[in-house]
């Protein structure tokens, strides 16, 4: 049985361009009977929303975000979930913009103290 991601707290392992979650940006997610949702905020990011489905390692959702700047901006993203060798959880995640052009890759794990800068 895959790992949980209920009540997870994650965060990008690098940050992405301007406007965007980065290293400061905090995901806290949420799981119950194969439905997903997360809420986030952290850096370029004032409030964040995803949410989606999991069937096995497989998450599959849609995001939406307002910036600093005031705008907002949503899209869609597949995630694979893998469980590092320390038991910390980590998200390969594939993404794209619905409201703008882009889409990219990243990398968010698992944090056990709530601060990795």
């Amino acid at each position: 049985m895959p790992r949980s991601l209920d009540g997870l707290v994650l965060a990008p392992v690098a940050d992405q361009a301007p406007g965007q979650v980065g290293m400061r940006t905090r995901f806290t997610y949420h799981e119950a009977d194969g439905a997903i949702w997360a809420e986030y905020a952290g850096g370029d990011v004032v409030h964040g929303r995803l949410v989606g489905t999991r069937e096995g390692d497989r998450l599959d959702f849609r995001y939406v975000q307002l910036r600093n700047d005031g705008t907002t901006s949503s899209g869609h993203c597949v995630s694979t979930v893998v469980e590092l060798p320390d038991g910390r959880v980590r998200l390969e995640e594939t993404w794209e913009w619905e409201s703008r052009p882009g889409g990219g890759t990243s990398v968010v794990e698992q944090v056990t103290d709530g601060i990795r800068d």
